[in-house]
């Protein structure tokens, strides 16, 4: 679970030989009482000598969250709920909603496809949640149409995901970009903002469809509701630019901060060099190991600090300006868009 993989490597091959590798192995073993740098066999011995429940407080509790905004859409029986982070972190803890979850669960519950379309807005209406998450980017690709599908178009695409469904004796799973679409709809409609996942992410994700600027037409549609655009990477400049020119556009780097290890500053410095910095918000995308948490967090904190603090001796801006940026990025932009008390 260290990196997007789909398993382990070849024999030979070693996921701690990687970037994310690396930083886990420089940041994380002084958090469990080891020296930096511990070999990966005396690091995961102490982890286990430690046991889960310590080494997801100690981690949690070292990435100094205030907040967290978690995506519940994929919660295997070992995964730890909202509140369950929130209680290990000390921080708040909000749910975002899941919108390709809903719908088939909708789906699988035996619903007539008319009344599909009624279900699912109200469930996602009713969610207490902050905000709600896309994974177009997973299924059909990026490029949605602005224009909202009608009745019609949902009952038959809903349809065809039950008929498949029944005939594959499989769950229902949305791929059809009428579905996606409508979904981004209802979401809107409730006033939520809206995550989109786009970019790197597992093998599920076809990089060649996750491009941001293939949204571009359904952001324009979608204002003023905020947009979310999650991790971009490596099309972090083009969501830069979106962020720029829409005025309802929010990026971050969640899951590619700790992913590139050392060279996150490089990834920090080039999102910033277009989205304005109310903006751009802090993001983890952490799942499965309590290290992501501290790692996205640390790695997002050094290389935001190198950047203001570089730009603050080139005379770029002023220490006073660095300081209020650096509260807007790591807290203020998140609690505004997502309403946080």
């Amino acid at each position: 679970m260290l990196t997007e993989a789909e398993a382990a490597g070849p024999p030979g091959v070693s996921m701690f030989d990687t970037q994310v590798g690396f930083a886990l192995r420089r940041w994380c073993p002084p958090v469990l009482g080891l020296d930096a740098h511990a070999e990966p066999g005396d690091y995961l011995a102490r982890r286990a000598e430690l046991g889960a429940a310590e080494v997801n407080r100690r981690f949690l509790e070292a990435a100094r969250l205030n907040a967290l905004c978690v995506d519940t859409g994929y919660t295997p029986a070992a995964l730890l709920d909202p509140p369950g982070l929130g209680r290990l972190a000390g921080a708040a803890a909000y749910e975002v909603v899941r919108l390709e979850s809903v719908a088939e669960q909708v789906a699988a519950g035996g619903v007539e496809a008319a009344h599909f379309a009624d279900e699912v807005r109200s469930r996602i209406g009713a969610w207490d949640a902050v905000g709600a998450k896309s994974i177009a980017a997973y299924r059909a690709g990026l490029e949605l149409s602005g224009i909202r599908p009608s009745e019609a178009e949902v009952t038959g695409a809903a349809g065809q995901l039950m008929l498949a469904a029944e005939s594959t004796g499989a769950p229902p799973r949305v791929c059809d970009e009428i579905l996606h679409r409508f979904l981004v709809w209802c979401a809107v409609d409730a006033g939520l903002p809206v995550q989109f996942h786009v970019g790197y992410g597992d093998v599920d994700a076809d990089l060649r469809r996750g491009d941001p600027l293939l949204l571009i037409e359904l952001l324009r549609a979608m204002a003023p509701a905020p947009a979310m655009l999650l991790h971009n990477y490596p099309f972090h400049r083009q969501a830069g630019y979106l962020a720029q020119v829409l005025p309802n556009v929010y990026v971050d780097v969640g899951l590619a901060t700790h992913n590139l290890g050392h060279r996150s500053p490089a990834l920090i410095a080039e999102l910033l060099e277009l989205a304005p910095f109310g903006k751009v918000l802090y993001s983890s995308d952490a799942f499965g190991l309590a290290e992501l948490y501290h790692l996205g967090a640390l790695l997002f904190r050094h290389g935001l600090a190198g950047f203001l603090a570089g730009g603050v001796e080139d005379g770029a801006w002023t220490s006073r300006d660095a300081e209020r940026v650096a509260g807007m990025i790591a807290s203020a932009n998140a609690r505004r868009v997502y309403g946080l008390e």
